[in-house]
């Protein structure tokens, strides 16, 4: 198993996503994107899809918004026997822009960084297969 291990997914926030007035989108949303990230970067390093243990710390740095488009990274920063240390950042690459029309989005010139966290996930000794 190595480290440098890496995976990303980018998808739209829904409507369904927004949680609080003005179609903002609950945190805990970028968590469960990371939890996907980090059962991706499991299967890659051991096939198997692991158990997320603890996450270490989280940082929530700017808004998200129904309709913008989130890129989650992660990648395996250390491993143990079972254990895999992991650092996300979740970044917005893509925004709505209602002033100009109902169907209007800019691609952002640069992402913007709306959540960091580190963690640590395991996979059972006996699940391990070894993929990378």
């Amino acid at each position: 198993m190595s480290t440098g291990t890496k995976a990303i997914i980018r998808l739209r926030m829904s409507s369904h996503d927004a949680h609080y007035g003005g179609n903002l989108v609950d945190g805990a949303r970028m968590l469960g994107l990371f939890g996907d990230v980090a059962t991706e970067l499991c299967i890659r390093s051991d096939g198997d899809e692991g158990l997320f243990r603890a996450y270490d710390s989280v940082e929530f740095l700017a808004p998200v918004y129904a309709g913008d488009f989130i890129e989650a990274e992660g990648e395996i920063i250390s491993a143990g026997n079972t254990s895999r240390k992991m650092r996300f950042e979740a970044r917005k690459v893509i925004k709505p822009r209602p002033d100009v029309n109902d169907s209007a989005a800019d691609v952002l010139a640069e992402p913007v960084v709306v959540c960091r966290a580190t963690g640590t996930c395991v996979v059972p000794k006996d699940k391990q297969r070894g993929q990378t």
